[in-house]
């Protein structure tokens, strides 16, 4: 084998453990689509690791992991990877919430700690360079986006004062949160609303108070399947 093609196959097989870390269980057609190889290749890609050290988990009849706790060495980004993060951060910063503004440059100074100087000067020569244009008046309105995915991811039962248009008074929802979209600049929360029994769409810039509940509850995929056959129709 020349040593470019060895060089590019090490890059993959690093490639595929970084892969293997960031996803609970990946499949190998999955990681052959990816990598645009060969199933058989997938295979001794995953012996390479192992035989390197890295604990990788074989679950039969799905997939390949990497043992809890274990760390790959910091990564290298690549200059298109690092431009990509920087365009990220623009596009966040303009979604109306400051919570998700913050974790995100939070994440971001991270990122930046494993990446090489070189890379971060244009990153940062880019950054200058980038202008994301909105509407006048359009500031940031909301602050729980952040805390509202962890109440999407943990099924964590919320409650919510709404206050829906031209309504001058707040109605309290028990709601179980599903599905986040960003629609016309806006957060909408799609989840199930225990007091209509059904699935409803709510803006969180409509939300006045929010409050987490010790409860969590089960997802409700089937329904919320067909909910979507209909929706934004909705959305209030």
């Amino acid at each position: 084998m020349s040593d470019e093609k060895e060089i590019s196959r090490l890059a993959r097989v690093m490639n595929i453990a970084t892969l293997l870390k960031s996803k609970r269980i990946v499949t190998a057609p999955q990681i052959a689509k990816k990598f645009d190889v060969s199933i058989r290749t997938v295979y001794r890609d995953i012996k390479t690791l192992e035989r390197s050290g890295v604990p990788v988990i074989t679950i039969e009849g799905k997939g390949y992991s990497i043992m809890d706790g274990y760390t790959l060495p910091p990564l290298m980004f690549t200059e298109a990877e690092a431009n990509a993060l920087v365009t990220a951060g623009h596009l966040i910063s303009k979604t109306k919430d400051s919570s998700l503004t913050k974790t995100y440059q939070e994440a971001l100074i991270k990122i930046k700690s494993v990446t090489r100087s070189g890379i971060k000067e244009k990153s940062d020569l880019l950054s200058d360079r980038i202008l994301i244009l909105h509407k006048s008046g359009q500031n940031q309105t909301t602050s729980s986006l952040s805390a509202i995915q962890l109440a999407v991811t943990n099924h964590t039962l919320t409650k919510i004062d709404y206050q829906k248009p031209n309504d001058p008074e707040a109605n309290t929802r028990l709601i179980e949160p599903h599905v986040l979209c960003y629609l016309n600049e806006n957060w909408i929360l799609v989840a199930w609303c225990r007091l209509r029994h059904g699935f409803r769409s709510f803006r969180i810039d409509r939300m006045t108070n929010i409050e987490f509940q010790k409860t969590t509850f089960t997802s409700r995929d089937a329904e919320l399947k067909k909910h979507f056959a209909t929706w934004p129709e909705d959305i209030f």
